[in-house]
């Protein structure tokens, strides 16, 4: 198979998409950078300004969360505008990213995480931070409930409460079992940094079983197989890693046994990788099935117990039980109970995540945000606006639009409405006519002039090109830094609004341009100094050198410069010594 590769630019455009936008650091293991910068703007209905008086109190700002999206927020936040105080049942930022190389030994969990208060050490002064689980928001009095997680509920004293301005809820997401049987008994998962660990120490559990003498053959290949359930980024990854630390380090420790090692993936769908381009999962496939790595694709998992996984094939119905050691899940994510509870109270019931508006603002709640994988950002469809869209355009009241009338708010529209950009672009159009003609009737045609019906015609189909962002790190890191940047300069956007024509009730603008996320780009390593990049503008990276740009991504994005010494020796330590096998 051939190799794909971007141009220096692109390259560029990709580093700057893994964390926080608009960071520019130094590359350090490849000569790359990551620069750039991805203007961000937020909500006109973010709230009242802060009071221009020194005088006035501080608005508060309560954050749930100290995960992508809500270390990005305060990292980016000016907080001597405002009384901010973290809620947070860990007091510390993962890189989640690198979670697959620390179930190895690759990489070493200390390595990858960064303390909060070290983080906001500067800003000490304006930043409250409590080691605490929130159970509840009762958005009506402004107030959330907290639990401490630090064991001082025991004698009932655990429990406290907060109230806000703004909340800003980034409390991410939980495991999806999509209530599957025997999974949350049997199976780990690797959301967190305690779930590596225990995937790390479960691993040598298995070989160091598989070595005792009274061991039957069966036995050791069932406590070596081992068993991964969903085929995305993340499983993939696993598998990848699980791969090399066998055959570059366990095959020398435990000699006797190396041939009863096998590596299982599981996926629902047709093909393993399937939100990356097609030619990375044909890639992906065909080095696994060289290495050994049997992929199970149209296969669901119908239950699991303590020895035995269930499967049923989609295409033929039947159900295929393998025995297995150790049963990784990473087959979706759900929603936690907090947020469940949270959704029921404003009426957003039967939803996987809270539902915002383009700006970030939960839905029928004033002053409260969300963003990360807790929310998902409802874009508005223009054809439910599209008789407002016409009478602002039509400025005459003539009851037509002409091509200029549109092209006046044109830029409008695209900010308001980003799926009639994006719909012109998917149909290669060069400029709004290309989008009207097909609609404008006979006794238009030489005028290009449109009516209602005719108007909403040639918008009929645009609201196709809706898509929400994916539940990732680079869209948490995105909407974080943009909400920063909203509270950064509210007072001043209030006096000069910088948004879009109002296209329903009051008139004017909106202060801010709405969230829009820039996907640029995604990793997926395969084992084996390989990994696969994707870009945007069909661009594809694939091979060795691939791997040596994910290395100098994922030490330039690391959160501070003793993060990126602790992974870049980790690095180097495992190239000259190997992994660590030991069982702590």
């Amino acid at each position: 198979m051939g190799f794909f590769f971007f141009t220096s630019r692109a390259a560029a455009q990709f580093l700057e998409g893994i964390g926080r936008p608009g960071v520019s650091t130094a590359a350090l293991l490849l000569t790359a950078a990551s620069g750039g910068g991805l203007v961000a703007y937020a909500d006109s209905a973010v709230g009242s300004a802060p009071e221009s008086s020194q005088d006035a109190p501080k608005k508060k700002v309560l954050v749930l969360g100290t995960g992508w999206a809500g270390t990005s927020f305060l990292k980016n936040l000016d907080c001597s505008r405002y009384e901010v105080k973290v809620i947070s049942p860990r007091n510390y930022f993962a890189f989640t990213p690198l979670l697959p190389s620390v179930t190895c030994g690759t990489v070493e969990p200390r390595s990858i995480i960064e303390p909060i208060r070290r983080m906001f050490e500067k800003k000490s002064k304006d930043v409250s931070f409590y080691e605490a689980e929130c159970f509840k928001i009762d958005s009506s009095k402004k107030t959330v409930h907290c639990r401490s997680a630090v064991g001082t509920n025991l004698d009932g004293n655990g429990d406290f409460m907060l109230d806000y301005d703004y909340l800003v809820v980034a409390l991410g997401a939980t495991v999806s079992t999509f209530n599957t049987p025997g999974v949350l008994e049997h199976c780990h998962f690797l959301k967190e940094v305690e779930d590596a660990q225990k995937i790390r120490r479960s691993v040598i559990d298995c070989f160091e079983k598989a070595s005792l003498p009274n061991i039957s053959e069966e036995e050791r290949r069932k406590a070596l197989h081992f068993v991964v359930i969903g085929g995305g980024p993340t499983g993939v990854e696993f598998a990848a890693e699980l791969h090399d630390f066998l055959v570059e380090d366990l095959v020398k420790l435990y000699p006797a046994i190396q041939n009863f090692v096998k590596i299982t993936i599981v996926q629902s769908g047709e093909h393993i990788l399937n939100m990356f381009d097609k030619r990375i999962a044909a890639f992906a496939e065909e080095k696994f099935q060289r290495d050994g790595i049997e992929v199970n694709t149209g296969f669901r998992v119908v239950r699991v117990s303590d020895d035995l996984i269930t499967m049923k094939s989609k295409s033929l119905g039947e159900e295929v039980s393998v025995p297995y050691g150790i049963a990784v899940w990473s087959a979706g994510i759900g929603t936690r109970p907090v947020i469940m509870d949270f959704m029921q109270q404003i009426g957003q019931t039967n939803r996987r995540a809270l539902a915002t508006n383009e700006w970030l603002r939960v839905r029928e709640c004033e002053g409260v945000y969300a963003i990360g994988d807790c929310a998902t950002v409802s874009q508005r469809k223009i054809m439910d606006d599209i008789s407002m869209v016409f009478k602002m355009a039509d400025k005459d009241n003539s009851g037509t639009l002409t091509l200029k009338e549109i092209n006046d708010v044109l830029e409008d529209i695209c900010i308001r409405y980003p799926q009639v950009e994006l719909y012109m672009k998917s149909m290669h159009m060069l400029d709004i006519a290309d989008l009207i003609k097909g609609a404008v009737g006979d006794s238009h045609k030489e005028s290009m002039v449109v009516d209602i019906e005719e108007f909403k015609k040639a918008l009929s189909h645009v609201d196709s090109e809706v898509k929400s962002a994916p539940a990732t790190a680079q869209v948490a890191a995105q909407q974080g830094y943009y909400l920063a940047d909203c509270f950064n300069k509210m007072e001043k956007c209030k006096e000069q609004p910088e948004g879009p024509l109002r296209m329903t009730g009051e008139s004017g603008r909106h202060f801010f341009r709405p969230f829009r996320y820039k996907h640029l780009g995604q990793f997926a390593p395969l084992g084996g100094e390989q990994a696969a990049a994707e870009l945007p503008g069909d661009w594809v990276s694939m091979g060795h050198s691939t791997q040596w740009l994910w290395y100098s991504v994922y030490a330039s994005k690391q959160v501070s410069w003793r993060t990126r010494m602790l992974v870049v020796s980790d690095w180097t330590r495992r190239f000259i010594f190997g992994r660590d096998s030991s069982r702590i």
